[in-house]
């Protein structure tokens, strides 16, 4: 039976209307209705929709709340098609000014030129990136590490500020749009959503970062709509069919397009200007109304966004200003030695709780002996302690010293993490009144006597210590190595104390422990049969990611993606030399000492060979272009050349199938020379390296 036509009309009318009554109240605080009328209009549409099920769309405003996921299921993983990249942050009136030189030097312009930026609040929530098809909100994904992100589109339906369909009543909307933006909560709203808490006797939030980043990954959306979450946009990387010279112009569309701005942002002229906006949005911090750390400031003309581009972590037209550190005293508790990854002893401190710009601290490093050395503090001061960048917590002095006895129950106040399963106080702990701290003489883990390297002491005994074991197994399963996500840092030393596993490697020879895993505390049979099967999919993995997951010593994401670019399999990095190495504009020359003494040793090998055993299959793939007028070559650059930038030629290059190297080497196949060449080009005749002034070099590309 084909739906009356009168019924169709109303309830496109409706949906229509609430989006716009919607959008008028909580995207531009200025409604025209009453709740109540709101409400009318909602139910009327709700009793449409159940006489008509086929007038239901996913956009309508009645299904903001979807279903919950079932239990143990976990976000479905996305690859972001920009990824969202960090930006460099800034602290100091000299750090900006020196961005603004490196910006002018890059683009060829004067020292002192005045270009124009848009800035505004560094917000302390959660990024998210919404994709809109034919105006239409068909997904939401979270930052996760910048290049994957997790499906959240459910929860963010929930969040009334977000438009399920964009406003064409203006302009019209592009087939394919994702903006990006902040997800947090208002401190007004926050402050309700505690008393109502209270007042149904449950447990108070701690701050408002935390409860949205916890509300964007809670499993039930109508869990999720019960906090009240708004959205503010800051970027758009995508828009199909539509262009854009400057941010203004496109954020002037989006506006038109109904997406929420937290009306705070300005565009500027000069470098001044972004420091006077700063100082004034830091000065009126405490009547924002909502938590913010900062000031993003990007250039306004895309254009100049385009021909600067980005480095590995960070675009190089925007940088984020944070504001000064908000501090608190408390009273320093207890230092004990942490044992990392690959086995550096760090110092940590254990403080009584306090709250330090909106977030509750316990702990906080303290980096090395020297450091805490150059502090001066003792078991027992009362300690400055701030966050840097309203981020990391750290202990900056001494408010006052302990002095005398220690005060009564002292002994009874040390933290229960600090306690072994008997009640005693573990090795490498630092908890008597008054104590000074010394640099630690044997690893507080396995007792192996450390060996200093510079400010740092390490434990060597890599393959034995049992933090160091765990946490190499838990970098290897974790989202920057093989992704298994199914176990975590917990249940991965509860199988190294039960003999389940002796080395990261044995991940992938659990399937013959199901009995023996069917047998430990807290794991079901349907957990099992989740990691087991989780472990089976994961068993391919991209050559990046696989080096970020065997440790190695400075070997990050960047870093690793830099290796698998360069070198086309395991056996070919295993047998590169420090100067194949330093080759890599990006790598430098302790890293590459770090990375040969990595693969010359035996146990390291055993581990490569003992995840070949297992089953674990390397995906290769480089991303430098193939062919081309530089194909396989080694360029350097010297010089100021007229025709492009620095980075630009670099581009070029790497587009022709070749690698860009900081330094002359009996590997380097060209050195290009521009205008006032160094000492490289003197070097390259020395090494007979052909040399090319930068009109041969351009006559060398296609076009």
């Amino acid at each position: 039976m084909s739906t009356p036509a009168k019924a169709r009309k109303r309830a496109q009318e409706l949906q229509v209307e609430l989006e716009r009554h919607s959008r008028l109240y909580y995207t531009e605080s200025a409604p025209e209705i009453s709740d109540a009328e709101y409400d009318r209009l909602f139910r009327e549409l709700q009793e449409l929709e159940q006489a008509h099920p086929e007038l239901r769309t996913p956009q309508s405003p009645t299904q903001r709340v979807g279903a919950p996921l079932p239990d143990g299921e976990s976000f479905e993983k996305v690859e972001h098609t920009e990824p969202m990249i960090s930006i460099d942050s800034l602290f100091s009136e000299e750090e900006v000014r020196d961005f603004e030189e490196r910006i002018l030097r890059f683009l060829k312009l004067e020292s002192g030129a005045e270009l124009e930026w848009s800035v505004e609040p560094k917000f302390d929530g959660v990024s998210a990136a919404l994709i809109y098809e034919d105006g239409l909100f068909v997904r939401a994904l979270t930052r996760g590490d910048g290049r994957v992100g997790e499906d959240v589109t459910q929860n963010l339906r929930t969040v009334r500020n977000i438009p399920m369909a964009l406003d064409t009543s203006i302009r019209p909307v592009p087939e394919l749009l994702e903006v990006r933006g902040e997800v947090l909560i208002a401190l007004a709203r926050f402050k309700q959503l505690n008393a109502d808490r209270a007042a149904r006797g449950q447990e108070l939030f701690a701050n408002p970062r935390n409860t949205t980043s916890g509300a964007v990954r809670r499993n039930d959306p109508a869990e999720v709509a019960r906090v009240p979450l708004e959205f503010h946009t800051y970027a758009a990387p995508r828009h199909s069919g539509v262009e854009f010279s400057t941010q203004d112009e496109l954020f002037e569309a989006l506006a038109d397009w109904g997406l929420p701005f937290s009306g705070y942002s300005e565009t500027v002229t000069g470098i001044d200007a972004c420091l006077a906006y700063h100082s004034s949005l830091e000065a009126a911090r405490d009547d924002l109304p909502f938590e913010v750390d900062g000031i993003v400031a990007k250039l306004n003309e895309l254009g100049l966004r385009r021909r600067l581009g980005k480095t590995a972590r960070a675009h190089r037209w925007q940088y984020a200003q944070k504001f000064a550190p908000r501090e608190a005293t408390t009273v320093l508790r207890a230092i004990e030695i942490s044992v990392g990854t690959n086995g550096r002893l760090t110092p940590r401190a254990h403080v009584d709780p306090v709250e330090v710009g909106g977030v509750t601290v316990r702990h906080t490093t303290l980096h090395n002996a020297e450091h805490v050395e150059s502090l001066g503090i003792k078991i027992g001061d009362r300690v400055f302690v701030h966050r840097a960048g309203d981020v990391i917590p750290q202990i900056t002095g001494v408010a006052k010293a302990a002095a005398g006895r220690a005060p009564a129950g002292w002994d009874e106040g040390l933290p229960e993490d600090l306690l072994d399963e008997d009640g005693e106080e573990r090795a490498g702990v630092f908890h008597e009144y008054a104590q000074e701290f010394h640099a630690p003489r044997e690893c507080p883990a396995c007792g192996t006597a450390s060996v200093q390297e510079g400010k740092y002491w390490r434990c060597p005994n890599l393959f034995g210590c049992r933090p160091q074991l765990v946490g190499r197994t838990w970098q290897l399963a974790g989202r920057r190595g093989f992704e298994i996500d199914r176990i975590g840092e917990k249940q991965i030393a509860q199988l190294f104390d039960a003999g389940l596993l002796e080395s990261p490697a044995d991940l992938f020879f659990l399937d013959e422990e199901r009995s023996a895993l069917l047998a430990l505390e807290r794991w079901g049979e349907k957990s099992v049969e989740n990691l087991l099967a989780q472990i089976e999919e994961r068993r391919r993995v991209p050559f990046e990611r696989f080096l970020v997951a065997l440790c190695i010593p400075e070997v990050g994401t960047a870093t690793g993606r830099l290796l698998s670019q360069r070198f086309k399999t395991i056996d070919e990095l295993r047998g590169a030399s420090p100067e194949d190495l330093i080759e890599i504009d990006g790598i430098g020359e302790e890293v590459a000492a770090q990375i040969v003494a990595w693969f010359a040793g035996d146990e390291n090998q055993a581990l490569i060979a003992r995840l070949e055993e297992g089953g674990v299959e390397l995906v290769y793939g480089s991303s430098i272009p193939t062919g081309g007028a530089f194909a396989d070559k080694t360029v350097v650059f010297t010089g100021t050349l007229e025709g492009m930038t620095r980075a630009e030629a670099k581009h070029v290059v790497e587009s022709q199938g070749g690698k860009v190297a900081s330094s002359v080497s009996k590997k380097t196949n060209f050195l290009i020379v521009g205008g006032k060449p160094g000492s490289k080009a003197k070097k390259a005749e020395e090494m007979g390296v052909t040399v090319l002034l930068e009109e041969a070099f351009l006559g060398r590309l296609p076009g």
